[in-house]
């Protein structure tokens, strides 16, 4: 069985710092793309930044300049630098991650959220 785990949020102050981060553990072959979403209330979910498994990443527009992703394959780890952080930016960040149980065998697999909150 394969878990998500996610760590690193809490309450900080507009233009603050946070590192989430997400650790895969279990029956893993190979993990491909590991990624953050987040979903604020009222909104639907959407994606921040995903990262693949050689290191090429992708932004969203509204963190680009802002928040880094980084991946450690050795610990099966994700992170997500967030500074200079808005107000806008609180919601409940979710892990993602393409994960290989197997040479053939893969689904996508969700952690279960962290909850990042920005006050003003």
């Amino acid at each position: 069985q394969v878990q998500l785990v996610e760590s690193g949020g809490g309450l900080v102050q507009a233009g603050g710092s946070l590192r989430l981060s997400c650790a895969a553990s279990g029956s893993i072959f190979r993990i491909a793309i590991m990624g953050w979403y987040r979903e604020a209330p009222g909104k639907q979910r959407e994606l921040v930044a995903h990262i693949s498994n050689v290191g090429n990443t992708n932004y969203a527009d509204f963190v680009k300049g802002r928040f880094t992703i980084s991946r450690d394959n050795a610990k099966n780890t994700v992170y997500l630098q967030m500074n200079s952080l808005k107000p806008e930016d609180t919601a409940v960040y979710y892990c993602n991650a393409d994960i290989y149980t197997s040479r053939w065998n893969s689904r996508t697999y969700w952690g279960q959220g962290t909850q990042v909150t920005v006050s003003s």
